[in-house]
C-alpha cells in the first residue's frame, strides 16, 4: 500500500468515529427540540452535515485509491448513514489498514510473495 492510499484510508477512519457521534447527538436534539424548549438542531444538524459531507469525500478518495469492490465501498457508504455505523465503519477500516502493514512488511522480508 502507498502512502497515498494509507493516507486516504486515516482521513476516511479519522472522520467516521465523529461523524457518528455528531449523528447521535442530532437525533438527542431532535428529541429534545420536540420534548422541552432546548433547540439545538440548527447548530447539530450544520455540524453532522459538515462533518458527513467530509465522510462522502473522504470515502471516494479511499475507494478510488484502494480499488475496493462495489459490495466494500457500498457496504462503507451505508455505514454512514447508519446512526452508530460510523463506528463500525472506524473499526473495520482499522484492521483493513494493519493488515495492509503487516502485508507490506512481510513482502518486504521476503516471505510472502506478491
Amino acid at each position: 500500500m502507498d502512502i497515498k492510499t494509507a493516507t486516504a484510508i486515516r482521513r476516511l477512519r479519522l472522520v467516521s468515529a465523529p461523524e457518528a457521534v455528531s449523528f447521535l447527538l442530532l437525533l438527542v436534539c431532535s428529541v429534545l427540540k420536540r420534548t422541552t424548549d432546548f433547540n439545538a438542531v440548527p447548530v447539530m444538524g450544520m455540524v453532522h452535515g459538515v462533518l458527513f459531507i467530509l465522510y462522502v469525500i473522504f470515502w471516494a478518495d479511499a475507494w478510488n485509491r484502494t480499488k475496493w469492490s462495489l459490495k466494500t465501498a457500498a457496504l462503507y457508504f451505508v455505514l454512514s448513514i447508519l446512526p452508530t455505523g460510523g463506528f463500525f465503519a472506524e473499526r473495520k477500516l482499522r484492521r483493513e489498514a494493519e493488515d495492509a502493514v503487516i502485508a507490506s512488511r512481510a513482502r518486504e522480508e521476503g516471505k510472502v510473495s506478491a
